[in-house]
């Protein structure tokens, strides 16, 4: 990033830091806080950590006049947030943290990304609520500014519990490790559940083999590791029959009375484990597992887009936009000189940019220097 870009990123931010109004984590006081600056060289990353604040003033106080490019507080709670070292801190526990990626999810034009990302996050409300029983008002819902969405839990219930507790929740969620014979075993449960998930899954796919052409069913099924062309066509006849028998009371047995049941569910890639990834919740296993984590604190900006880092009300939710409603810069117009070409949605319109210097609105403007996508001309 060139000085003069730098310069007007800082100064965008400044004026945001210099009246908005800022939300700081609840027990300030335990948090361990991090930073990073728009220093020369940005936007490589040199993070200024293990900062402790006594109240919400100072903390406040501190990033107006630090204005750093993204501001993080820890998860964790300790005895002394300040300390140099991990082991010096004192691990009191830490809210249950879960971070959903539209990177780790899809590649395509960023307004895809964000909608798909956000679809993944419905689905995990949906899991923490009907599923675990967790009410609602001690889950926060935040737009991480960038690609994704934040959910923060700060039920007392999960604060002490360490990386095994918390990644059991996680494989749960991401329908990791799931045990097929566990899944088919029993009557169907009326409620959600992996079980109901995993029997409407399988009946899914087995009545999409049915729609295929015999050749192409056959074809689908036979390159299916373990499963040669007789197999292939004995499952093809008997997709009606399976499908009877998973909507019963199925059992264990069922993967011995239908040779090549076991490796269409075992199979690590493929239509069926398509289909069953798609009923989880993608969300980035390592920072749900570290109780340790640093976050981004919800009104700061997001040094890599300039929006802001977004509390959302839960009722407000369905109808967020956040390449509009994250987006807190005006429209004035600002001469860039575009280095990286692309569709540019925001604010309602999509700015299709070409290579070379125009005039785009401020907001824009911010996001493509932030993006490392434009200079400032």
């Amino acid at each position: 990033m060139k000085p003069a870009t730098l310069e007007f990123v800082r100064q965008r931010f400044a004026e945001y830091y210099g009246k908005a109004p800022l939300i700081t984590p609840p027990s300030i006081e335990q948090r361990e806080w991090g930073f990073v600056l728009f220093s020369p060289g940005y936007p490589e990353i040199h993070m200024r950590r293990h900062i402790g604040f006594p109240g919400k003033d100072d903390a406040i106080a501190y990033i107006r006049n630090l204005v750093p490019a993204h501001v993080y507080y820890s998860s964790a709670y300790y005895e002394r947030p300040d300390a140099g070292s991990m082991k010096e801190k004192g691990w009191c526990g830490a809210d249950l943290i879960f971070d959903l990626d539209a990177d780790h999810i899809m590649r395509g034009p960023y307004d895809k990304m964000l909608a798909r990302v956000k679809e993944e996050t419905e689905k995990l409300l949906t899991m923490l609520t009907d599923e675990f029983g967790i009410d609602r008002r001690a889950i926060e819902v935040v737009f991480s500014g960038g690609r994704g969405y934040h959910i923060h839990v700060r039920d007392i219930a999960f604060r002490s519990w360490g990386s095994a507790e918390r990644r059991e929740l996680i494989d749960y969620v991401c329908g990791i490790g799931i045990d097929p014979a566990a899944m088919l075993s029993g009557k169907a449960t009326a409620g959600a559940g992996w079980q109901t998930r995993y029997r409407a899954t399988l009946v899914e796919y087995l009545q999409w083999i049915e729609t295929l052409p015999e050749k192409e069913a056959l074809a689908h099924l036979s390159a299916v590791p373990g499963i040669g062309k007789s197999t292939a066509e004995k499952i093809r006849n008997n997709c009606r029959a399976i499908i009877r028998d998973i909507s019963s009371a199925p059992d264990p047995r069922l993967f011995k009375k239908y040779p090549g049941l076991t490796e269409i569910v075992l199979a690590e890639e493929g239509e069926f484990k398509r289909r069953l990834r798609e009923r989880a919740a993608l969300a980035d296993e390592p920072v749900t597992t570290d109780t340790k984590r640093l976050i981004r604190m919800p009104s700061s900006l997001h040094g890599g887009s300039g929006m802001r880092v977004m509390p959302i009300e839960a009722r407000d939710f369905a109808s967020f936009d956040p390449l509009t409603d994250a987006v807190i810069f005006g429209t004035r117009d600002v001469r860039v000189d575009v280095t990286l070409p692309r569709p540019t949605p925001m604010l309602g319109s999509t700015y299709q940019l070409a290579k070379g210097i125009t005039t785009v609105p401020e907001a824009v403007a911010v996001f493509l220097c932030c993006r490392g996508m434009a200079e400032i001309a």
